[in-house]
């Protein structure tokens, strides 16, 4: 039993924020009856969660899609990134804090940097679908930029997936966080 099971007297279910949101998708969202998917957060950072074949994704640590490195073209994007890690690595050229620091923030630059990571996680986790939601998601026509840019970056070497806004909005972590506590409970 955990140390917080044991100090609460009650079952408890413990995960990341994203995991949590991924699985309030995968039980009343947009990845219901899905094994393999991903869920992609974009605000003031970059998270990722989601599930393979059926299990949530865990390892050594948890994900960190966030610090993923992409191709950065300096000619083309100059600014350094906000990450204290890695610079410029996803978060640090593409999450909402990258957006404010820079000087002329651009969706189509945003969309390349995040079609960039979504291509990598495809490459690695064949998901059959990829849901990104986030704050820096509400910016209008952004999603449609991805799902269109992707496919281009893929050139035609994979199986895509769907990429899809989460059906449950911003609840889909809280609603994950319920689902948690009920698995932790059954």
């Amino acid at each position: 039993m955990s140390t917080f099971a044991s100090a609460l007297g009650v079952p408890v279910g413990f995960d990341t924020d994203v995991n949590a949101a991924a699985l309030g998708e995968h039980r009343w969202g947009a990845a219901a009856g899905l094994g393999t998917f991903v869920y992609i957060t974009v605000g003031t950072g970059i998270g990722g969660g989601g599930m393979a074949g059926g299990s949530l994704l865990h390892g050594l640590s948890h994900p960190e899609f966030g610090h993923m490195r992409v191709p950065h073209d300096r000619g083309r994007d100059p600014f350094s990134g906000v990450c204290p890690y890695h610079g410029d690595c996803l978060e640090g050229l593409a999450s909402g804090e990258a957006m404010k620091a820079r000087a002329e923030p651009s969706a189509e630059l945003e969309a390349e940097y995040l079609a960039l990571g979504v291509l990598n996680v495809i490459s690695v986790l064949s998901p059959q679908r990829v849901i990104i939601g986030g704050g820096v998601m509400n910016e209008p026509g952004l999603l449609g930029l991805i799902q269109r840019r992707v496919p281009e970056l893929a050139a035609g070497y994979f199986v895509l997936p769907d990429i899809v806004a989460p059906a449950l909005g911003g609840r889909a972590g809280v609603l994950g966080a319920l689902e948690l506590a009920r698995l932790a409970i059954a």
